[in-house]
């Protein structure tokens, strides 16, 4: 049986996928894995510790956070450079596909289940057109599907990495908090795990927020955007008004996304966060935010905002793109 490997390679995780395809029937995944990036030399190891016998993989589609150029790609978020040609080499497998990971997002989300999507705002006057996907995760990744009339193409960009822009004096006085310590500041650092944490220690050093000593450790200790994000829950005022203004980021820069690639065929919001933490309050904070188009408001109203509920969406959709040797992808 011909079989494909499908990887998903983040700051964070490394995920890694066998699967197989026959005709129509959908993608199989036969067996899987998940490595901690930080704690692998690099992706040749993986690759091998997963699968030590190559010769049934006809190919390998790889998914990866940072800019991909001339079948190379230096990770942003962590010391790994993926080079093709050395894939080939210790594998022996020559068909290599290497992608942004909201690229491959993007082709795998025409294919997704109902189930596997969350529409939380739908559109009176939908109209077809180009789509755009925005994930907070370790980091920040927009991509866009240029629409061509009858099929979308995906395409990467690092949008998550141009100059966050203030509109208030609290988001004025956040900046200038950020710049002490990165210089310039991106969207990313604010609307990422990263992000969420950077906001709690901007928030921290107010007079505004009383903070218990034993309450600020136990934030500190261990993965900070998820204990923040269970604090708010508890109703804890700082962990609350954190992920406020992170929801509040959120929604400002999907709506430069729509804006920018005129995506009225949809935004799509995908990354492991939000799924988590999505609720009736974020929702309504997010359309408050979103809408604040300006002239352009009724544009922004006329598009469908969709949450990818499904954590393996970027390795299905390199999958997909493997298997199919990057085939066109379908209407949504």
């Amino acid at each position: 049986m011909v079989q494909h490997l499908a990887l998903d390679v983040g700051g964070t995780k490394t995920h890694i996928a066998l699967l197989s395809k026959t005709g129509h029937s959908p993608i199989a995944f036969i067996k899987e894995k998940k490595y901690h990036t930080q704690q692998v030399a690099g992706l040749e190891e993986v690759l091998l510790d997963f699968s030590p016998d190559m010769s049934n993989i006809e190919s390998i589609s790889i998914a990866l956070a940072g800019p991909v150029i001339n079948d190379e790609a230096q990770l942003t978020n962590v010391s790994w450079k993926v080079q093709k040609d050395q894939i080939i080499k210790a594998t022996g497998v020559k068909s290599i596909y290497l992608m942004n990971d909201l690229e491959a997002s993007a082709f795998g989300v025409p294919f997704m289940k109902s189930s596997d999507l969350l529409t939380f705002y739908k559109a009176e006057n939908r109209m077809k057109g180009n789509a755009a996907i925005i994930s907070p995760g370790t980091g920040l990744g927009e991509a866009g599907m240029y629409w061509d009339g009858n099929d979308f193409h995906p395409f990467a960009s690092e949008g998550g990495h141009c100059d966050f822009s203030p509109r208030d004096n609290t988001d004025v006085n956040l900046l200038i908090f950020l710049q002490h310590r990165f210089g310039r500041v991106s969207w990313e650092r604010l609307v990422s795990g990263m992000g969420i944490a950077n906001i709690f220690d901007f928030l921290r050093t107010s007079s505004e927020y009383q903070l218990d000593k034993d309450m600020e450790l136990s934030l500190l200790d261990g993965d900070v955007a998820a204990n923040l994000s269970k604090a708010a829950v508890a109703g804890e005022h700082i962990a609350v008004a954190t992920m406020d203004l992170f929801t509040r980021y959120l929604a400002i820069e999907s709506a430069n996304l729509v804006l920018k690639f005129k995506a009225t065929g949809g935004l799509f919001i995908g990354g492991g966060i939000i799924p988590k933490i999505w609720n009736d309050h974020y929702e309504s904070l997010f359309l408050q935010y979103f809408f604040r188009g300006g002239r352009l408001e009724p544009l922004l109203r006329s598009v469908d905002l969709t949450i990818i509920l499904n954590p393996k969406s970027v390795l299905f959709g390199a999958a997909h793109f493997g298997i199919t040797k990057g085939g066109k992808t379908k209407d949504i």
